[in-house]
């Protein structure tokens, strides 16, 4: 059966037992339905392989290739990842254009009496609902900004905010970054098009009666780009600015930053860059500090002597409008928590 979705609710709601997507592990990772699991009708290597056929050869020796790796894959699938399927599962395949190799896989799945659907369109669809909620559709959603000097711990916060049952977006987490020239993680970022799945579906588990607190952040983090509905409604939002000492900054980014600031050559290499910004005899000093242990010290100079003056010139380019500020002069448990009770009223329902 060849189901046709028309919105991304639709497709997130579909009421299958189980998501299976047939495509290649390489496509896979690029992006997929939520919850879906990978079982390839063809492999890598074999999809390069009928493709090259296809295009040298014949589409027809393609196809009767293709015909008999999907029918052997199918095969151990069943044999192993359905195994424990009884009559009554109903999975959902789809593929890229939910054509051939959908169709092949749903078909042996329906000879065997499983109720197999297929989505009219395959991925291609479910990414053109994607787009439309981040690319084409104004959000209705009421965000506000949470924003601050680095260190202010805006990450925690949010945390500590969406625990109190605020309605929050945390986009670094969604990109796998914390969102500075030192946040990458060592196991990278998703795909821009997983980034924005990711994106699509936090908004759509959101209720836009309620505000949504989002951290303030560029309009790229690491090698994503916040796609441009979301921008816009932060762009247009208010903001709530988070201020503390710098001494207590320091003291929670050295924290935050311990496991990367482990790796001086790593660390170096992160902040190359920035000596044809901030010169080369600061970055020296900031690696000296580093290599005496003193992380409270090279996380006060790096604020003091970029990540503050970067941020106080942005502020000057993209004027939010100030819904409040909220300061505390520690970023501990106790200070956080402070500056959590003093954000809840702000974001009430009302």
């Amino acid at each position: 059966m060849v189901t046709s979705f028309q919105t991304l609710s639709d497709i997130l709601n579909h009421g299958c037992d189980t998501v299976i997507d047939v495509r290649s592990p390489a496509e896979f990772a690029i992006d997929h339905i939520p919850g879906a699991i990978n079982l390839p009708a063809l492999s890598n290597d074999e999809r390069a392989r009928v493709g090259t056929i296809y295009k040298q050869i014949s589409p027809f020796e393609a196809r009767k290739l293709g015909a008999s790796l999907v029918a052997r894959n199918v095969a151990d699938h069943i044999a192993q990842a359905m195994a424990d399927k009884d009559g009554a599962w109903q999975p959902l395949v789809y593929c890229w254009r939910g054509g051939q190799r959908s169709g092949s896989f749903a078909s042996i799945l329906s000879q065997i009496g499983w109720r197999a659907q297929t989505v009219q369109g395959g991925y291609q669809t479910f990414r053109g609902l994607v787009r439309q909620a981040v690319y084409d559709t104004s959000l209705p959603h009421r965000m506000i900004l949470l924003d601050g000097n680095t260190g202010t711990a805006k990450t925690a916060l949010l945390t500590r905010l969406a625990a109190a049952g605020v309605q929050t977006i945390d986009l670094e987490a969604l990109a796998d970054h914390r969102g500075s020239l030192l946040g990458g993680h060592d196991l990278g970022q998703p795909s821009q098009r997983a980034f924005e799945t990711r994106i699509a579906l936090a908004l759509h588990r959101l209720d836009p009666a309620r505000p949504v607190l989002v951290e303030a952040e560029s309009s790229k983090i690491g090698r994503l780009v916040i796609p441009p509905a979301l921008w816009s409604a932060m762009c247009a939002a208010q903001r709530i600015v988070v201020r503390a000492p710098l001494a207590a900054r320091a003291a929670y980014l050295a924290q935050a930053y311990v496991d990367i600031a482990a790796d001086r050559d790593d660390m170096a290499r992160r902040l190359a860059p920035l000596r044809y910004v901030r010169g080369h005899d600061v970055v020296d000093g900031w690696l000296d500090l580093l290599r005496t242990g003193d992380l409270t010290g090279f996380a006060a100079a790096l604020m003091a002597q970029h990540y503050d003056p970067a941020y106080a010139k942005s502020r000057r380019i993209v004027e939010h409008g100030v819904l409040a500020d909220v300061a505390s002069e520690t970023l501990d448990d106790k200070g956080q928590e402070s500056l959590v009770a003093a954000i809840l009223p702000l974001v009430s329902d009302s």
